[in-house]
């Protein structure tokens, strides 16, 4: 349960903040909230550290204005008032698929705001793209508009997962947001690709994706930025999209030891 409110312009963030040890701020999907992070953030923070958890605008616990419409620059200023509100100089930020996006975008821009970011399950912001791809991404918000408000959860909860019990939860949380937002959040994550091929991330990275992610280009292009940027893709077997509910106690693992990498910097 998050326990505090950050009033925002248009909207009330929600967030919760063990308040020990370096922090490790979660940023959760499109659709998602902050209870997809729950096994991990709980182990993350019996190893030592500051867990910082919150609900992206019009996600989960944070309502959105009258009115007001999601938009990436609205989420990136969310999470810059909240490291400011909890004065966190260097944490390390690790985001699932729109979160990664955010998280990618927030380090691009303020480099020296974040000691460390791992990415789960999202596309590479500066990573090429085909044509063809461009031409998907363009034409996702389009064809999702097609489908029904009321098949609409299903279907994106089973493009999520593997485990049919982690489906169920996942079309349970999707069904809480209209349409409406839904499409503009999907918007918004659009919106934060932006390929540059110089580009390298200015802070220690770690890159995380389930084996049977098969959403967007993830699959393709995560193990390319790896190499690129030389690290290592750690990849969970058995495990979809939304890999911290596919796999709870292997994704755990994963983010553990991406962090005591960093430590050892």
């Amino acid at each position: 349960m998050l326990d505090r409110t950050l009033q925002r312009p248009g909207a009330g963030i929600r967030y919760r903040d063990s308040g020990d040890g370096r922090a490790v701020v979660f940023l959760h999907g499109a659709g998602m909230d902050h209870t997809m992070f729950a096994a991990q953030a709980a182990a993350v923070q019996s190893a030592g550290r500051r867990v910082v958890l919150w609900d992206l605008r019009g996600h989960g616990e944070s309502e959105l204005g009258a009115g007001i419409r999601f938009t990436a620059s609205d989420a990136l200023d969310d999470l810059g008032a909240l490291l400011d509100t909890l004065e966190l100089a260097d944490p390390v930020l690790v985001g699932h698929s729109l979160g990664g996006n955010l998280a990618q975008a927030f380090v691009r821009e303020h480099p020296e705001r974040a000691g460390g970011l791992i990415v789960v399950d999202s596309t590479w912001n500066a990573g090429p793209l085909t044509w063809l791809e461009r031409f998907a991404l363009g034409l996702a918000a389009p064809l999702l508009a097609l489908i029904p408000a009321r098949s609409l959860p299903r279907l994106m909860a089973g493009a999520s997962a593997v485990d049919p019990r982690v489906i169920d939860e996942i079309a349970g949380v999707f069904e809480r947001m209209p349409k409406k937002a839904f499409l503009d959040v999907w918007r918004a994550t659009a919106s934060l690709v932006d390929p540059d091929p110089l580009y390298r991330t200015p802070v220690p990275l770690g890159l995380i994706r389930g084996a049977q992610d098969r959403t967007g280009n993830i699959a393709k292009a995560m193990p390319v930025w790896a190499a690129t940027e030389g690290v290592t893709e750690r990849v969970v077997p058995d495990a979809g999209h939304v890999v911290t509910l596919d796999a709870p106690e292997t994704s755990t693992r994963a983010i553990l030891e991406v962090l005591g990498g960093f430590d050892e910097r």
